[in-house]
């Protein structure tokens, strides 16, 4: 679909799902920028293809931080938003993400386990005792010049997870406005959301859906 200049690629589509790979720099829901928004836009398609009156119902279970690309899955309706939402909640909804980190690793491969807390006001997260469980697993893929390719297996989805424990290791991620000092303006982040799956929410099936970072760099230093 085509939303004025932003393309959206639908993955997959039935009476229950939708399934898209989320544009960069895109919102996932209305915010106070009032800036467009995936969920919005989503709707707005849906009405127009299937000629639909009133409102659209698109539930959404979960979430990609601004800047982020890759695959997002929603519900069309309200059963099957809540048992995805289900899935979530007891990890049974698994992500997988590409990062291109600064610097090399000791360890090819390690879990990364840190509390989380968020200021809302300066929506910025930081590692604190008092926060919520944050896990994931890592494996090194490649690395050149300064920067090296990192597959995530993310455990727990909290705000800004990845982003916030590979900084507070000294490894940040390429252009991240927020959490890297070395980052430049107009640098995009490199981190895609390249794997879901998950058990559809009706007939049970296991879904696995699988997308790929864009050409642009850092990525093509190693796609």
């Amino acid at each position: 679909m085509e939303d004025g200049r932003v393309m959206i690629n639908i993955i997959y589509e039935d009476n229950h799902l939708l399934v898209v790979e989320k544009p960069i720099n895109i919102l996932v829901q209305a915010d106070n920028t009032h800036d467009s928004d995936l969920l919005s836009m989503l709707k707005e398609d849906i009405k127009k293809r299937y000629q639909k009156p009133g409102n659209v119902y698109l539930g959404l279970v979960h979430r990609l931080d601004r800047p982020v690309g890759g695959i997002m899955v929603f519900a069309k309706t309200s059963k099957a938003a809540a048992r995805l939402s289900e899935q979530v909640k007891k990890h049974q909804m698994k992500k997988k993400y590409y990062a291109i980190v600064e610097g090399k690793f000791e360890k090819k491969e390690g879990c990364l386990i840190d509390y989380l807390k968020k200021d809302e006001k300066k929506n910025k997260v930081f590692i604190d005792n008092t926060g919520k469980e944050a896990i994931l697993n890592y494996r090194v893929l490649d690395s050149k010049e300064k920067y090296s390719l990192i597959d995530i297996d993310l455990k727990t989805g909290r705000s800004h997870q990845i982003r916030v424990q590979f900084a507070s290791r000294n490894h940040p991620l390429f252009g991240d406005q927020k959490y890297n000092r070395n980052s430049k303006v107009g640098e995009q982040i490199a981190l895609y959301s390249y794997e879901l799956s998950f058990h559809h929410p009706i007939t049970k099936e296991k879904l696995v859906f699988l997308g790929k970072p864009s050409k642009s760099f850092p990525w093509c230093l190693f796609f």
